[in-house]
């Protein structure tokens, strides 16, 4: 069970407790707790419980429930919580825009039990006659409903790949003389999936799937056409029928007979990949292994699990050149944003870390928030004194397409800017982005020399890669970026190269493929 896991279930507890007006100090004991082990950086499974009260906010009354938790995966308390409340209840408690105080409300007053009742009754215009509600609270719990019940059968591709890898392991050794392999969406690696499908040549011995939440599907097909079918129940519609499918004997030959060249699995949308294969290959798109070094990343300077050296050591030893940190400006007040006085100070150990890790480098980076006027938010002599910039929007985003996307092109525009950060803010399942014009932002960023972040942590993904197209067009460097506030948030950088090959991305257009020497010329330092 990781931290988070075992944070989730302390965050919940207080959620519920303030839910039920419970003493208000216990509360924060468990809300306090939820957080920092949601911070902190060593596995608590692999502890000795004797130094769980180490972690600060873990009093001494909750060590027991820890250990509970991982004997048992259970928590015995928050089960008591949860017999007092409604499913429906529970469930309205990650409604976004609200909190348990409203959520009592909601429940107390209005005697609504469940999200879809609160859909109704904001449809009715109910929830603006209560205390604490306006029109805009209002829609914005409309907006928060009616995006979760979309999502709510949907899963993200990187919460299932071990699923995926695992389901795939136990079929083939239950059956080692057949074959099995991921078809339909999941086979593209789309970004978020409804169900998880594999063709099988065999339909004995298949794995127990009893306790796996996601829909999965098996599809018997022919030992001897097995790659073609595979093939036809992976491709969306919008690709086959650019196809002229008769008697091929091999994916290959499909793709030849309409003169480009091969076209990847995860390329198989239906969105302009084949006006990608009359230009390039398969062996020019982006793979990990290309990735020469690793930018926009946090330390405990700002809001990271791990310290600034640690992080470094680790990219060193894995064999990349550079690494670029990038904590939260002074306005992300929230994540420990840096003052000028901190941004000294890691410049100072950044220069020391540099002396002993030459020739690996640390680059003096930051993620300047943009500011509703699209300005950075440091004074011009502390944005020249960092090597490069990461420009990115964490705050007011309830913008419209106009107004968003003139503040970044501003931001964009502003000298110092080197990447252009997670633009349209999206959390995948979660939050959709605010609206802004791809192609002005995109055009701004090629007038500037500016390249644009895919942000690879696997919520974020953003930019899409369907625009990634329209960046290769024009000439814009993608940088696949971790966003890693721990060490181990190094390793969605696969994520970010996955979600970049749905686009076509080639090596010689991602920004951090280029070598230390290049991507130092590239910057002009």
């Amino acid at each position: 069970m990781e931290n988070k896991e075992i944070a989730s279930f302390f965050k919940l507890c207080g959620q519920l407790m303030e839910l039920h007006e419970e003493n208000k100090f216990k509360v924060r004991s468990y809300t306090n707790a939820a957080f920092q082990i949601s911070k902190f950086p060593d596995p608590l499974e692999e502890m000795d419980p004797d130094y769980y009260g180490s972690i600060p906010g873990v009093g001494k009354s909750l060590i027991p429930q820890i250990e509970d938790l991982l004997d048992t995966g259970r928590l015995p308390y928050l089960e008591e919580w949860i017999e007092k409340t409604p499913k429906g209840v529970i469930e309205m408690l990650g409604i976004k825009g609200i909190g348990p105080s409203k959520v009592r409300v909601i429940w107390k007053d209005m005697g609504i039990e469940s999200p879809g009742e609160l859909l109704y009754a904001c449809n009715e215009n109910r929830l603006i006659d209560y205390k604490g509600f306006g029109e805009k609270t209002q829609a914005q719990v409309k907006a928060s409903i009616e995006f979760m019940m979309e999502n709510q059968h949907r899963v993200l591709y990187a919460s299932v790949e071990k699923l995926t890898n695992s389901i795939i392991d136990a079929y083939q050794n239950a059956n080692p003389s057949e074959r099995i392999a991921p078809i339909g969406a999941l086979a593209r690696k789309a970004l978020i999936l409804d169900k998880l499908e594999f063709a099988v040549t065999s339909d004995q011995n298949l794995p127990d799937i009893s306790e796996v939440k996601s829909e999965v599907e098996f599809q018997r097909v022919d030992k001897d056409r097995f790659e073609l079918e595979c093939f036809q129940r992976s491709a969306t519609e919008e690709h086959i029928s650019s196809l002229q499918l008769n008697g091929e004997t091999s994916v290959s030959q499909i793709y030849e007979k309409v003169g480009v060249n091969f076209i990847p699995m995860e390329m198989r949308e239906g969105h302009e990949e084949f006006e990608w294969a009359k230009k390039y290959s398969k062996e020019e798109l982006i793979q990990t292994a290309d990735l020469k070094g690793c930018l926009h990343n946090h330390s405990t300077y700002s809001d990271g699990i791990h310290t600034l050296e640690a992080m470094a050591r680790h990219l060193k030893d894995s064999g990349l050149e550079y690494f670029g940190i990038c904590d939260h400006s002074q306005t992300a007040v929230y994540a420990g944003g840096l003052t000028t006085g901190d941004v000294m100070l890691q410049h100072e150990e950044i220069e020391q870390i540099n002396a002993e890790l030459a020739p690996f480098k640390v680059f003096k980076g930051i993620e300047s928030d943009i500011l509703t006027n699209g300005d950075l938010d440091y004074e011009e002599d502390v944005l020249k004194s960092f090597d490069f910039v990461v420009a990115s929007v964490h705050s007011a985003m309830k913008m419209d397409e106009s107004t968003a996307t003139d503040r970044l092109i501003k931001a964009v525009e502003n000298p110092y800017t080197k990447i252009l950060g997670h633009p349209t803010g999206r959390l995948l399942l979660s939050r959709p982005g605010y609206p802004i014009d791809h192609k002005k932002v995109i055009d701004a960023c090629v007038a500037n020399g500016v390249s644009v972040e895919l942000n690879a942590n696997p919520m974020r993904l953003d930019i899409d890669w369907r625009w990634i197209p329209y960046c290769m067009d024009k000439g814009v460097m993608v940088s696949i970026n971790p966003d890693a506030h721990r060490i181990e948030g190094f390793d969605h950088m696969r994520f970010g190269v996955m979600a970049a090959r749905k686009g076509g991305l080639i090596k010689a257009l991602c920004l951090n493929a280029l070598s230390l020497d290049e991507i130092t010329n590239h910057w002009g330092l």
